[in-house]
Formats: structure tokens, sequence, C-alpha cells
């Protein structure tokens, strides 16, 4: 009986919910686990249900692991090493089909991300604390999980388009199945949501040290205004992105570029919105295994990334910086007609001195600074990532664990998307310039006097996003809100030595809705055309 006992609740635990949370079929009830109807019940229990929806953020498919390989492979500022097999292979020259292990972890943990803000939703709303304290905490917890939900539907429908809407925590225990909704239903409930949360009082413009990593006013204004930019809404997106410049915001730009990435980036004036993969509230540093199949909380609260060690060349060199990249570094300067290699690009790779690359590591190792061991002038470019490494400090990592925290949305970015919104509306003078020259004057890039017409202006603004965030994952994103995605990814992959296809098909515009939905829910099923979405 033990035996059988023990295999049921095994198989409990092993079903989900849909995409990533599905309801159980099971009644078995375990007295240890928190119970709905009477745990939820005061602020303290309210605070970990909220950071369990921060938790998601390190799940599969996100910022752990799996967030950086999509969008780097997938954005062509990384491609694959020889190690580097399976998932990430598929992503990088777009063969990956309706079952990417990668795309299917991350839909399913952005669905796990709703599942959790609609409980914390779902659970205030019953609590209804009569306390002032409790109920400020309260409303600041609940604009916290309103951004994060913002977060997770804004990648859904950039990445799939119509997706199944979730609101509430009911409907997931009721209505299990949902049809898709069509892609502006799901922006109008983002917009809905960042809209609540920074009109809510509560919600703090910064926090103390141990609270470094929760949502801000200035984090909630950022997504929004992105929201905007990317439905086009210049006007909209403008206005959110102004109210950061000043009071009672204090964002700065990092004198130190490199500091951005580094070690101790927890602290720069610059953050937004970080992952954090240094300790926190209640979070230590736990197994720095987790990120293969487990979710964070899973092995001890860890917090920590593995992107150091798996981009790192002197580590588990799993992927280079591509050609392609490298080569955005060195452009023509307006004033003199003369090629120009930006100084970026020493913060962002390891290569050679013509190309602008880092040629020296370990300049504060005990051993002393040593030379880049490998040859970049070779046809195939073995350029690689110095962008959140810190071979600065040590000769090997040793695990697969970095406290480099992970930057969502920064100054630089927003200042950017400022610069988009007011060049997108036909300014093209002072107010974008200075933008621009800010974001380059930071890094000792030569300034630009004038923009020029509103195309000359653009293409500006599309090389500054992807020199400044160059590896943040900013890129593919940028290339498909464009409308240049296809043309640049064939474009750059046919150029690219030993690659010579042209892989990107317009069924790439969107991801494939993974089977692990379409197997569940017959009303997405349905809807899907052509196998694919």
């Amino acid at each position: 009986m033990k035996k059988h006992i023990h295999q049921l609740l095994l198989i409990a635990a092993l079903v989900t919910i849909s995409a990533g949370c599905k309801k159980s079929r099971l009644d078995l009830v375990d007295q240890s686990a928190y119970a709905y109807d009477t745990y939820f019940t005061n602020i303290g229990a309210l605070n970990q249900a909220t950071i369990a929806s921060y938790a998601t953020l390190l799940h599969p498919g996100l910022w752990a692991r799996e967030y950086y390989y999509i969008f780097d492979l997938m954005g062509n500022e990384a491609k694959r090493a020889s190690f580097l097999l399976g998932a990430e292979q598929e992503l990088g020259d777009y063969s990956f089909g309706t079952n990417n292990a990668d795309q299917s972890a991350l839909w399913s943990s952005l669905y796990r991300m709703i599942f959790r803000t609609n409980l914390v939703i779902d659970r205030a709303a019953a609590w209804n604390p009569t306390a002032t304290a409790d109920r400020a905490k309260l409303n600041q917890y609940l604009a916290e999980v309103k951004f994060l939900r913002a977060y997770a539907y804004f990648h859904l429908v950039t990445l799939w388009g119509d997706v199944p809407l979730y609101t509430d925590y009911q409907t997931t225990l009721n209505n299990n199945y949902l049809s898709r909704s069509p892609a502006a239903d799901v922006w109008k409930q983002i917009e809905k949501d960042l809209t609540e949360a920074e009109a809510a009082t509560e919600l703090p413009t910064v926090y103390p040290a141990a609270e470094l990593g929760r949502v801000t006013k200035g984090a909630v204004i950022a997504l929004l205004g992105k929201v905007y930019l990317y439905q086009k809404k210049w006007g909209p997106a403008q206005t959110e992105f102004e109210k950061l410049m000043g009071a009672p915001y204090a964002y700065k730009l990092d004198p130190s570029f490199d500091n951005v990435f580094s070690t101790t980036n927890q602290t720069t004036p610059e953050n937004i919105f970080q992952i954090m993969n240094q300790q926190w509230t209640d979070w230590g540093i736990g197994s720095p295994y987790y990120m293969f199949g487990n979710g964070a909380e899973q092995v001890g609260k860890q917090t920590h990334s593995g992107r150091a060690m798996e981009y790192g060349w002197n580590d588990w060199k799993n992927v280079y910086i591509s050609n392609s990249a490298v080569k955005a570094f060195t452009y023509t300067n307006p004033a003199t007609g003369q090629p120009y290699t930006d100084p970026r690009a020493s913060s962002t790779f390891y290569g050679t001195a013509a190309s602008g690359g880092d040629t020296m590591y370990c300049q504060q190792c005990t051993t002393g600074a040593k030379a880049f061991p490998f040859d970049a002038t070779d046809p195939q470019g073995d350029y690689r990532w110095k962008k959140y490494e810190y071979y600065n400090l040590v000769e090997k990592y040793g695990d697969p664990k970095s406290p480099i925290n992970g930057q969502v949305i920064r100054l630089a970015d927003v200042m950017l998307m400022l610069a988009e919104a007011q060049i997108q509306q036909g300014n093209t003078g002072n107010a974008p310039l200075a933008l621009i020259d800010s974001v380059r004057a930071r890094s000792h890039a030569f300034l630009y006097t004038t923009l020029g017409d509103k195309d000359n202006a653009m293409k500006i603004l599309m090389r500054e996003r992807q020199l400044e965030l160059c590896g943040e994952q900013c890129r593919y994103f940028d290339l498909l809100r464009w409308g240049i995605i296809k043309q640049t990814i064939n474009a750059e992959k046919a150029a690219e030595p030993g690659v010579g296809t042209q892989p990107f098909q317009d069924k790439h515009l969107l991801f494939p809705i993974p089977d692990v939905e379409k197997n569940y829910n017959p009303n997405v099923a349905k809807d899907i055309q052509n196998g694919w979405n």
C-alpha cells in the first residue's frame, strides 16, 4: 500500500497546469502544502506569493539559461560553437519546429508566471485587509504582479501573436481550455495592467538594498512606454519615457559601460529592471545546476545565471559572437568619411586590435594579465564574448553560476527608445540628437552633429541600439518590430563564413505554437494553420 501511495504522490507532482501550469486531474491533498483558502490571509504570505511570481523569471526558458540563447542566436548576435547541440543548434540555424525545447519552455514559464500573478490578485481581493499598513503593502504587491503579468503577455503576444488570455485565477481552474485571443486584446490587457500599476501610489520609486530587483514605478513606466513603442503609438511612448528623465527618478548613465555588466552591476544607477543574480529578500545562493530543467526554488532558492560559463571562451565555450555583430562596430564617421571602430567593441567582445575587441584578460588575477589566446584573424572569426563575463577577475569560473545581474531594461535602452519615438514623429533635431550623443559620450564614441532626415536618423538609431545593446537580447525584438528581420538575418547568415544560407522564412515571423500546448488544449490546436501558428 505504501508503495502505491508513493507512486500516486509522484504522479500528482508531475501533473502540470495548462502551458506549464495545468489543473491537476487528481484530488489528492498535500497536507504540507499552502492552502488556497486559509494560507494567503496575511501580508507575509502575500509577499511570499509575490516573490514566487518573480521566481518564474529563473525558470526554464527564461533568464537563468534559455532566454539568452533564444534571442542571441535568433538575433544572430551569437553563433553556436561545435559544443552547442540540440534545441540551441536549431535556434541558430532556424531549423526548429513545434517541439523545440527552449521555445516550449519559454511559453510554459511565461504562463506559469501568469498563473502565479493571477493567484496573488485573486487572494488579495479575497483577503481585503483593513489595516492601513497591510493595505499599502498589498497595493504595492498588486502593482508588482501586474507588471510581471504584463511582462509575460508582452513576450507572448510579440512572439506568438494570438494567445490564450488568462486574467484571473478562477478561469485557470474552471476553464483551462481557453481559445486564443486576438493580439489586439492581449495588447489592451497589457496596457491595462501597466496603467493600473503606474497609478498605484504605494509602488516605490526605489527600494532598500535588501529588496533590489523588485519592480519599481520606473520599471512600470519603462515597460509601458516600450509597449506603446511596439504598437507604433509614438506619442504615448514618448510621454512615458520622458517621465523617467527627471525627478522623482534619479536614473543616470553609469560612468563605466563595463560596470553595467560586471559583478557589481546590481547597484548601477542605470538599472531600471534587472534579474537578480545576487542574494535578495529571502533568497540565497543555491545549486548552480538548477537551470538544467528545474525551477529555481526547487534547489534552495538560487539566484544566479549560467551565462558566464556557458558563453565563456575559457570554460564551456558554447558560442561565439557572430562575425556580423563584430563588423557592425566598424562604420563610417560622417565627419571624416573614414572607417571608425566604436570603443564599445572592447567592452563587448575579445578579438583583434583591428576589430576593436579586447586583446587581454585576467588583468586583476593574481597571476597577472594574459593575452587573449584565440586567433580571430581566422576566416571563421574566432571572436568571443566579453559582455556579462568576468575574465578580468578570474581565469576560469569553475561552476555554471554568475552573480552578474541580467539587464532587462536600463536607462540607455530607454533613452534610445525615447529618441526613436521622437524620430518616428518627424523630430530629428536637438532632442533625439542629445539622447543618442549622451549614450555615445559615455563610451567616448564620436558625437554626431546632426541626424539628417528621418530615414538617416533611423539608420543611426538602429545602429546605436545594435552596438549599445549587443548581447542583451534586444536585437531580435528590434528587427522584428522594425519589419526588417527576414532580409537582415538572411543577408548576415549568407555572408557568415561557414554558413552561407538564408534560413529565415516568412513563417518565422511568429514562433510556432508548442506541441505541449496543442496536445493539451483542443481550442488552441484547432486554430493553428499549417501546423505552425
